[in-house]
Formats: structure tokens, sequence, C-alpha cells
């Protein structure tokens, strides 16, 4: 009994997280294939997502372009200039940007001292080197994702209180996403 229940938890534990991220993949095309087949009235199962990526593809091409460029500045002028879809186009641009733009964010993965002098350390990414702006010369911002989660918190820390980890972004946010069992060497 005891190995059948061995067998039983080694099997949950890869069965799950595998068809979790199956499930949610499986979910995230089929929605956006159902949405644009709607949106251009296909019949075709797939077709939606197929023209979804070209259509991205064709607008980075066009994008890659002096005339492009002043096209997409012009919308982008647009967007920014209404109170409501600024606010979302902003945040949804940002946050493209940080994790895959040119101006990535998250690339200064860092261990903070939240307390001074005390043991307890949590893990984050610096966004921002200075806070003049702010009146905060000798802070940084930092940005703590939240285990489990796709959320987090930016605090204000004094400089000292950062210290820089040396390893890659990719598994400083694996570490603290996955609640410290993921992203290092065991």
């Amino acid at each position: 009994m005891k190995k059948l229940v061995d067998y039983f938890v080694k099997g949950l534990l890869i069965f799950v997280p595998t068809a979790l991220t199956v499930f949610l993949l499986v979910w995230a095309f089929t929605s956006i294939d159902a949405v644009f087949r709607d949106l251009f009235r296909i019949e075709v199962p797939g077709l939606g997502l197929l023209l979804t990526v070209v259509l991205v593809v064709v607008i980075g091409f066009i994008a890659s372009n002096f005339l492009g460029r002043k096209f997409f500045a012009l919308v982008e002028k647009v967007f920014t200039g209404l109170p409501l879809v600024k606010l979302l186009y902003s945040a949804a641009k940002d946050m493209i940007e940080a994790f895959a733009g040119e101006k990535k964010s998250f690339d200064k993965p860092v261990l903070v001292t939240v307390v001074p002098g005390a043991a307890a350390k949590v893990v984050g990414f610096v966004t921002r080197d200075s806070l003049e702006n702010l009146g905060l010369s000798d802070y940084v911002a930092v940005y703590l994702p939240q285990s489990y989660n796709f959320a987090g918190n930016v605090l204000l820390f004094p400089k000292e209180a950062v210290k820089p980890l040396d390893i890659e972004s990719s598994q400083a946010m694996a570490f603290v996403v996955s609640g410290g069992v993921s992203g290092g060497s065991s």
C-alpha cells in the first residue's frame, strides 16, 4: 500500500503541473482563436490564432521602418491623450516593455534588508535607481513579486539596504514566484 501511495504522489508531482500548464495554454490559445474567429467571421478552428500571430508579426515589421514608427507614434499619442485609454494603454505597454522590450525593468535582481540589522531578507528587482523626482536621492525603487501570483509591490529602500544578486533575472523571478522552491540549483 505504501508503494501505491508513493507512486500516486510521484504521479501527482508530474501530472498536476503538466496538466495545469497544458490547460492554461490551451485555454489561452482557444480563447484568442475564438475572439479573432468571431471578429473576422472565420469558420476554421485555429485560423484565428494563426491570423493573430501573423498580424503581430506584420505589425512588428511595419513598426521597424521609418513610416511605421511615425504611424505608431501617432497612434500612441492619441491613446495617451485619452484619460481612461491612457491608463490602460500605458500600463499594458509598460508591463510588456518591462519583460520583453528594450527597456527591460526586471534585469537587476537584488536582496533587500527590510529592517536595518534584521536577518530577514527579500528578493526583488530594482526598477528605478534614482528617486530624486520624489525627493529621495538615497533611495531606489524595488519591485517585490509575490509567490504563486502575478502581482507584487513596489517598495522604496535606502540604497545601502539593497544588495545586487549575481544570478539571472529569470532565476530570481522563478525563485520568488514559486515560493522559493524553484529558480536555483538545489
